[in-house]
């Protein structure tokens, strides 16, 4: 096991974080909205960035561990930013998926000097009633405790047909293990990016963008990916088509896309 799973207190709100690779770079990952932690997949996590690990050290933050009623995008990027400042960071380069890339435009547009390069993949620059319709959904599901119709929901719509149905039954058995303050967490956090836009903001990121999206998202829609590139003038884009919501799983040369945008950025500031 090369990885270290560590636990951080920022502002009042504790975040567990996995710490892998042995580059000089940081590299911050937020993943996006799920029903539970994601430190327990740890190992799958850095096999899956294996690429990353000689070129950037990898922080990789679940989601709050107990978020408060009310909590939202710009509370959590401001928590992320306070943990990231804790850890003593600098020029970092920030990769944000779905939920995960609202916090990280937010954290850019407010801190810009921190960010030296971002990566946005399935995600939005803002979050109409359309475009929130799905976590509005899964939310619903989680309130009446439906734990496997949720994991099946969420399933369905973030993966492409042949994955989802691949990953039926463990999706059936892992909702077996979901408890009330996984549920409660969700549903704060799901409510969280309801309302969210910082279309406006977006001119203030100077540091080089890349957005990654897929055509066939059924959570947020393609649209999303397009409209973050038009709002930045200069960002790179790349649509995938066919691997879904979930792009940032499925696809099998992701990792590496991610990484040659990043070591370019590396490889201009030296």
């Amino acid at each position: 096991m090369s990885f270290e799973v560590k636990k951080i207190s920022a502002d009042g709100t504790k975040f567990a974080y996995m710490k892998f690779g042995s580059g000089k770079t940081p590299l911050v990952i937020i993943p996006g909205l799920s029903l539970q932690s994601v430190i327990p997949a740890a190992e799958a996590i850095e096999k899956h960035y294996q690429v990353l690990t000689e070129e950037f050290c990898v922080y990789l933050f679940d989601s709050p561990v107990a978020p408060g009623e009310g909590y939202n995008i710009d509370r959590y990027a401001a928590d992320i930013y306070a943990a990231i400042k804790k850890l003593g960071l600098e020029s970092i380069c920030l990769f944000g998926v779905s939920q995960g890339g609202m916090v990280a435009q937010t954290v850019t547009v407010s801190h810009p000097e921190l960010v030296a390069g971002l990566a946005l993949g399935s995600t939005a620059c803002r979050m109409d009633p359309d475009r929130h319709e799905a976590v509005d959904t899964w939310t619903a599901l989680a309130r009446q405790g439906k734990c496997e119709e949720l994991y099946l929901a969420f399933g369905e719509r973030v993966y492409p047909p042949e994955t989802f149905e691949s990953f039926k039954q463990a999706f059936s058995q892992a909702a077996k293990t979901v408890t009330e303050a996984d549920l409660k967490r969700f549903v704060i956090l799901g409510n969280g990016s309801a309302g969210f836009d910082v279309s406006d903001k977006l001119s203030r990121i100077g540091c080089p963008v890349l957005v990654i999206g897929d055509t066939d998202d059924r959570v947020l829609g393609a649209e999303a990916s397009y409209e973050i590139k038009e709002k930045i003038k200069d960002a790179r884009l790349y649509m995938y088509e066919g691997y879904g919501h979930a792009a940032y799983d499925t696809a099998p040369d992701y990792a590496e896309r991610l990484y040659s945008f990043f070591k370019s950025i590396n490889n201009t500031v030296r």
